[in-house]
């Protein structure tokens, strides 16, 4: 599912919203929880999952190209942990 997906399946299901105001509130989600990631800050939503970054050491890797050693510098990368109540339905569980 893209953004655009899940704006228009929230608008059908929500008939006294427009759909521009429902375009507001998933794009609103959507920044809040880059912002506070970009803070470092852990999003978490409950039976949902939780959003978190980790920090990636710098190292020395290769050029698979050219097998050249390069030094790749450290990094932070966005995580991702499911939550429970995901897991389950995932898993026919639920």
């Amino acid at each position: 599912m893209i953004r655009s997906e899940l704006i228009q399946k929230i608008s059908d299901e929500n008939p006294h919203l427009f759909r521009r105001d429902v375009e507001r509130i998933v794009n609103t989600v959507f920044e809040e929880i880059i912002d506070a990631m970009s803070r470092g800050d852990r999003v978490e939503l409950r039976g949902f999952g939780a959003f978190s970054v980790k920090r990636r050491d710098s190292r020395v890797g290769r050029n698979p190209r050219t097998g050249e050693s390069v030094e790749v510098e450290e990094k932070h990368v966005p995580f991702f942990k499911t939550g429970k109540l995901l897991r389950d339905r995932l898993n026919g569980d639920a």
